[in-house]
C-alpha cells in the first residue's frame, strides 16, 4: 500500500483545474490532433493528475493506457472522468509514486507533463520515459522555459523558480532535447490566456476555501499565498516564464 500522497494544499489549489498545467483543455485538444493519434494506440501518463489528457484522447482518438499519480484524491477523480466520457474499459488509473514507474507493455506514447521532478530533472525524466516507450514511439514532455531573460532575483523568485539556472530559454530546451539524442518533432506551447486559466482560476479556489475554512490548519499560509500571489503572477510569472508540452522521438 503507498503511503505517500500529494501534499493537501496542492489537492485544495487545484481542485476544480481539469488541466493541471498551463495548457487548457482547447490547447489539450489540440495536442492530441497534431500528434496525429489513432484508434488502437496505446499511452502511459506518469503524473497524470484527474486524467484529462488520457480520457479526453480516448475518447476522441480511440486510444487506451494507464496513468500514475501520487494523489489519491485525484486518481479517483480521474476514475471518475473516465465513466463519465464512456472510456473506463479503455483507460486504467493507477495511484503510486510515478518516480521509477515502467510499463509493463511498451506503448505507442509515453508522457510526462510538467513532473520532471519524477526523473529529478529533465534527463532523468526523458529515460525513466524511453524505459516504457516502443522503438518509434512519441514521448511527450511538458516543461517551463523562460520567456523573457528575468531581470533580477525577485523576476526569479516571482516566477516560482529557486534559481535562474532551474530553467533554460525555449532555444536551450530545445537544444537539450538534441543533446539527449531526441528529435523535436512537435509542440504545443501555452500562452498568457492559457496561463492566466491555471493560475488565476486557483484565487478563486483558494479565496473559497478559506471563506469556508477559516480555521484550517493551512488557513494562514492560504491567505499570505491570496496576500502575494497574484501580484507576482502579472508583475513576473505571466511575463517571464514560458510553458510547452514537447513531442520527441529517438533519433
Amino acid at each position: 500500500m503507498l503511503e505517500v500522497d500529494l501534499p493537501r494544499s496542492f489537492v485544495i489549489r487545484e481542485q476544480w483545474h481539469r488541466v493541471h498545467n498551463p495548457i487548457d483543455e482547447v490547447k489539450l485538444a489540440l495536442l492530441g490532433r497534431v500528434l496525429r493519434l489513432r484508434p488502437g494506440m496505446t499511452m502511459l501518463d506518469l503524473a497524470c493528475g484527474t486524467g484529462e489528457m488520457l480520457c479526453t484522447w480516448s475518447r476522441e482518438h480511440g486510444i487506451s493506457g494507464t496513468g500514475v499519480d501520487i494523489s489519491t484524491v485525484f486518481v479517483e477523480q480521474a476514475r471518475e472522468r473516465a465513466a463519465e466520457l464512456g472510456v473506463a474499459e479503455s483507460v486504467n488509473f493507477v495511484h503510486g509514486d510515478a518516480a521509477g514507474f515502467v510499463s509493463a507493455e511498451p506503448v505507442d506514447v509515453a508522457a510526462c507533463i510538467g513532473a520532471t521532478w519524477i526523473g529529478d530533472g529533465l534527463d532523468g525524466t526523458v529515460e525513466l520515459l524511453e524505459r516504457s516507450l516502443r522503438p518509434g514511439g512519441l514521448l511527450l514532455i511538458g516543461e517551463p522555459f523562460w520567456r523573457e531573460d528575468p531581470p533580477d532575483e525577485a523576476a526569479v523568485r516571482g516566477s516560482h523558480a529557486a534559481k535562474k539556472d532551474d530553467f533554460t530559454d525555449l532555444p536551450g530546451l530545445v537544444a537539450s532535447f538534441g543533446r539527449l539524442g531526441w528529435d523535436l518533432v512537435e509542440m504545443v506551447l501555452a500562452d498568457p490566456d492559457s496561463w492566466d486559466r491555471y493560475t488565476a482560476a486557483q484565487w478563486l479556489t483558494v479565496r473559497t476555501w478559506l471563506d469556508e475554512n477559516p480555521e484550517d490548519e493551512l488557513a494562514a499560509d492560504f491567505r499570505a499565498e491570496l496576500d502575494t500571489a497574484p501580484l507576482n503572477y502579472v508583475r513576473y510569472q505571466r511575463r517571464y516564464l514560458g510553458w510547452g508540452v514537447f513531442a520527441l522521438k529517438k533519433r
